[in-house]
């Protein structure tokens, strides 16, 4: 981009940004209450009299306050505006919009409740003496945008006078990340932490906090050459030194930045664009690694390097380069493992965790979920998949525990949590209502360790869920397919040659079940015009078949497929091996989560236009399997009219069906015609007081399929909602079939639920 679309780049983001702040209500963030405050019973137990039960409580014993407010998942962000992000000393009020973006990210990232504080003096002990007292406040104080050296000062003398985590983010957010970074280039580079000469650019906050970091995972003392305005920190300097500076001050007889990058193996740049000259590059060692992280410019662009250096690895602080170093890795999740346990600090020992945490995970297989919130754009460890990406739905469950047990370790963890497994979940469970809802199928699946074939097994995506359903615990995974295949793409993905350890491979042509497996389907359709040899070759040639025969015939416990054939013709390979369950219709149930609710949704797959006969039948299906998976069921059999208003000759099914269920004298609630808004709400219920449903309907039989679809796919789309499946209903076999879009994440999902209806047979 030139400098003019540079510059016309930059209006236009400044006016949509203007346009965005401005909008709707101002700002970015409001406070929602958390309790009904609807009846006049309701103030008076939130407000007067009754709040003052949870004073009396807290005034007997203040850690009860933890348990009666939201001091434990609170936090404040506070500023005085003298360092904010590339502006400067901009002043509190002009960083106000800076903190209230903080506020947000830690509720985005981590569930955790922020508001921003912007205080207005310049003075250090003025602001000290303005945050030490609003302890009883909060769980803890993320400090910002404060210079240095005024920032040490700061954070040193409140986490000594203060009893709850205080973390200047600016300083310790950035040595934590690059931290991470560096571990990681190292690995590719082949180089040991105590080996490698690193420059560092930059003395003030984050310059500092890199250099203290990384010495604390490995580097040593004498190999790290600080440098700042005046040029190499040595022993001896006088000029523009301070006590923290002083502490890396080494013997050397460089004096400038060019002179110390001679044979650098690491160049971390937190400073200012430009100062990193072609000449500097080529000095260094071979297979360099710049970490250029001044924002909004680098101190080298990543082209600029690769123009002189193809063999370096980059890193740089802009999302629209990879390898970003971003603070939003470490402290929505740092300050979540630390109000989990009541930390009093966050030490060294945290930090350290959570570096080392988040450069293990890159060297992880990334979930779908991550491609396509970076435009599809394929991520796998190496030169530019350094670190994880901001929105990896991992971070929340993996980097807050091992903060969690570092400072249990360390003695500063006032709870500690006695289940890390339980922890993990429940941290999963607060930003992804799939599993809060489903937790507990989940962790009964992990319990029994069955066998699961994955049909497609040289599909990349199918390779990838049965990784990911290994390494989750959740059973034994089986591939069916070629091994050479699996492997070539395994090696594609750019995983070791033992990532396939524990995982089954089945070449459907080459099985020695192949004959077991053709008698069972011939004894199905030999009658259906199939001779026995035509069953062979569907056994030998259709991995959908070979599957389900391994799953009728007792060498697999279930199986899922759907990546490769659309939904009808996976099932009618299916029916060849794998009859209806006696006295049930087959069909597709979708799962809809949002807002804290469960929804189930029928029939999404095979009934266009579903008989009266068969929505009773639906309905019946659908009330079982909700029942499997831990819901009591309450069916509204859903149409355009409510009890007959307005009539229409469409109703007629819907009523006939719920006369067909009145017949059958069913043990689940059900009720019917009725409308989705009333079927949903429990106060317009009320309008009918003759209604059967003691509550919302959590299952929606819909009268077709038609409207099944535009319902759950609306949600889908529009409507934030989670959605799951379509479960296949009523198959005699543990088989579920995926979308042909399907991700990983859809594919472990559904390989569990078909586990789980396993073991309910």
């Amino acid at each position: 981009m030139g400098e003019k679309g540079d510059k016309s780049f930059r209006a236009t983001l400044e006016q949509d940004a203007l346009a965005m702040h401005a909008s709707g209500r101002p700002g970015k963030i409001e406070i929602v209450p958390t309790k009904p405050l609807t009846t006049q019973r309701d103030l008076s137990l939130a407000y007067s009299p009754g709040v003052a039960a949870p004073c009396r409580e807290i005034a007997r014993d203040p850690s009860l306050a933890y348990d009666y407010t939201t001091k434990g998942n609170l936090v404040a962000v506070i500023s005085n505006g003298t360092a904010v992000l590339g502006l400067g000393d901009i002043g509190a009020l002009a960083g106000k919009p800076v903190m209230e973006g903080k506020a947000v990210l830690f509720k985005k990232f981590a569930d955790v409740d922020s508001i921003d504080l912007e205080v207005d003096t310049h003075d250090v002990n003025e602001f000290i003496n303005c945050v030490r007292f609003l302890g009883p406040s909060f769980g803890g104080i993320n400090l910002e945008d404060i210079k240095a050296p005024e920032c040490f000062i700061i954070e040193q003398q409140l986490r000594e006078i203060m009893d709850i985590p205080v973390f200047h983010d600016d300083q310790h957010g950035t040595a934590i990340i690059a931290a991470a970074g560096l571990i990681n280039a190292c690995k590719l580079t082949g180089r040991q932490l105590n080996e490698v000469r690193i420059v560092v650019n930059g003395a003030g906050a984050a310059g500092i906090a890199c250099v203290e970091l990384i010495k604390a995972i490995g580097v040593r003392h004498e190999h790290v050459t600080l440098c700042d305005t005046k040029g190499v920190v040595y022993v001896g300097r006088t000029e523009g030194m301070n006590q923290w500076k002083s502490a890396h001050a080494i013997q050397t007889p460089a004096r400038t930045l060019a002179e110390a990058m001679e044979g650098a193996d690491v160049f971390l740049g937190v400073s200012v664009k430009g100062v990193v000259t072609p000449a500097m590059l080529e000095s260094m060692a071979a297979r360099p690694i710049v970490f250029a992280m001044a924002n909004p410019d680098p101190e080298v662009t990543p082209e600029e390097v690769y123009a002189v250096r193809t063999d370096a690895i980059v890193a740089t602080g802009r999302s629209d380069y990879p390898n970003q170093i971003n603070n939003v890795l470490g402290f929505p999740y740092i300050f979540r493992g630390a109000l989990d346990v009541r930390a009093r600090t966050i030490n060294e020992e945290m930090k350290i965790a959570c570096a080392k945490a988040l450069a293990a995970m890159a060297r992880e297989d990334v979930p779908d979920e991550v491609a396509a919130a970076y435009s599809g754009r394929r991520l796998q460890f190496g030169p530019e998949y350094l670190i994880p990406v901001p929105f990896d739905p991992r971070l929340v469950s993996t980097i807050p525990p091992v903060v969690a047990k570092a400072a249990m370790d360390s003695g500063v963890a006032r709870r500690p949590i006695e289940d890390m497994d339980a922890y993990r979940s429940a941290l999963a469970a607060r930003l992804n209502p799939m599993v809060g809802s489903m937790q507990a199928i989940f962790a009964e699946v992990a319990a029994r360790s069955c066998r699961v074939v994955f049909a497609e097994g040289e599909e990349e995506k199918a390779i990838r869920a049965a990784l990911a359903f290994r390494n989750a615990g959740y059973g034994h995974p089986v591939l069916v397919g070629r091994k050479d295949r699996i492997a070539s793409s395994v090696r594609g993905l750019g995983l070791d040659a033992d990532a396939l350890e524990g995982v089954e491979i089945h070449n459907a042509a080459l099985s020695e079940r192949n004959h077991y497996y053709a008698d069972h389907v011939y004894s199905r359709m030999q009658r259906r015009g199939l001779l026995w040899r035509d069953c062979l070759r569907l056994v030998n040639q259709d991995r959908n078949v070979f599957g389900a025969c391994m799953v009728c015939l007792g060498d697999a416990d279930a199986m899922v497929t759907g990546l490769t054939r659309t939904h009808g013709s996976v099932l009618k390979g299916l029916l060849k091996v794998v009859d209806p369950k006696p006295g049930c219709r087959i069909f597709g149930m979708t799962i809809m989560l949002s807002r804290g609710r469960t929804v189930f949704i029928a029939d999404t797959t095979i009934h266009e236009t579903p008989t009266a006969e068969e929505l009773a039948d639906i309905a019946v299906g659908a009330a079982a399997r909700v029942r499997q998976m831990g819901h009591e069921p309450r069916v509204a059999l859903v149409s355009y009219s409510t009890f007959g208003s307005p009539m229409g000759p469409d109703t007629a099914r819907v009523r006939d069906a719920v006369r067909l269920l009145d017949a059958r004298d069913v043990d689940f609630e059900y009720d019917g015609d009725l409308g989705a808004n009333v079927a949903l709400d429990s106060e317009l219920m009320k309008v009918y007081p003759f209604c059967r449903l003691s509550g919302p309907a959590n299952i929606l039989v819909m009268p077709g399929q038609h409207s099944a679809n535009v319902a759950y796919k609306l949600m889908d789309k529009m409507g934030g909602a989670t959605v799951i499946g379509p479960m296949m209903i009523g198959l005699d076999a543990p088989v579920q079939i995926v979308h042909l879009d399907a991700n990983v994440s859809d594919l472990v999902t559904m390989a569990v639920l078909a586990v789980h209806d396993s073991l309910r047979r």
